[in-house]
């Protein structure tokens, strides 16, 4: 957990600077991050026995994250992009002759494209976020930048917590064949920092804090299956890293893994709940 946190000092960074610069240059960083994520999952994925080759699985997360975003041009028709993804996977599984390998070639690929591609939900939270009301405290931000900037915040609280608390008191583990780092206590103290920054997140934003104390430990909860879940992978491929891309810190993969399940987490309840 300690390194997530030091990481999150060169991850966190330029994506902030490129959330001010606003569209199109964050959903760019966020291309190059979900088309780089994929290469670095296929990588895993190959080595635990699913084929998932490159020249397919980094275009078909790519197409994956264009629908997820769900730009205003092609609003209604993101499920038919990824629709589309799982039929050409599919299809290009039939060169292998043996049918167990092409079904695992289907599915490593297919997978590993719709879970790089999720991330995306980064974009379509920007892109959907309701306004900011003038009197809030972060009217400033805009509405893009002030609940994608929330989602980081979250996420980066969550990992802030869970190591302080985790240092002081963890003692007793639970997930360890999948996670031997974590413990009971870390996943308290991330949930209570995560939290807390949501409710006084929504309190800038200008919505009930009550309605964060809600979304707090939810996000808490499922930024720490994205974790877990991506652990589970670089286990079952028999690695410590997705990548050696970023020294001493892994792969774009290893830090990204928590907002592939949080930002869609995110960008649904504040689809459901937020007017």
């Amino acid at each position: 957990m300690r390194r997530r946190g030091l990481s999150a000092l060169i991850f966190v960074p330029p994506l902030l600077l490129v959330l001010a610069l606003g569209e199109p240059w964050f959903g760019a960083l966020i291309g190059v991050f979900v088309a780089i994520a994929a290469w670095e999952a296929g990588r895993l994925l190959r080595a635990a026995g699913y084929a998932a080759p490159t020249w397919l699985i980094v275009p078909a997360a790519l197409v994956v994250a264009l629908g997820v975003a769900s730009p205003s041009w092609l609003r209604g028709y993101g499920d038919l992009l990824i629709g589309g993804v799982l039929v050409v996977t599919g299809t290009a599984a039939f060169r292998h002759t043996d049918t167990r390998a092409g079904l695992a070639a289907w599915m490593g690929t297919a997978f590993g494209a719709v879970y790089v591609g999720l991330l995306s939900s980064l974009v379509r939270l920007g892109l959907a976020a309701p306004a900011i009301p003038d009197a809030a405290p972060a009217a400033q931000l805009g509405a893009e930048r002030g609940w994608v900037l929330l989602l980081i915040l979250l996420v980066w609280s969550y990992d802030t917590g869970a190591y302080l608390v985790g240092i002081a008191l963890g003692k007793r583990k639970f997930l360890s064949h999948i996670s031997p780092s974590k413990s009971y206590w870390g996943l308290f103290g991330g949930l209570a920092a995560c939290t807390a920054v949501a409710a006084a997140g929504f309190w800038a934003l200008g919505q009930p804090p009550l309605l964060g104390l809600a979304l707090g430990p939810a996000v808490g909860l499922v930024a720490q299956a994205g974790d877990l879940a991506e652990s589970m992978l670089k286990r079952a491929a028999g690695m410590k890293d997705s990548s050696g891309l970023i020294p001493g810190h892994g792969g774009i993969l290893d830090r990204v893994d928590s907002f592939i399940f949080a930002a869609p987490a995110v960008a649904l309840y504040v689809a459901a709940f937020i007017r």
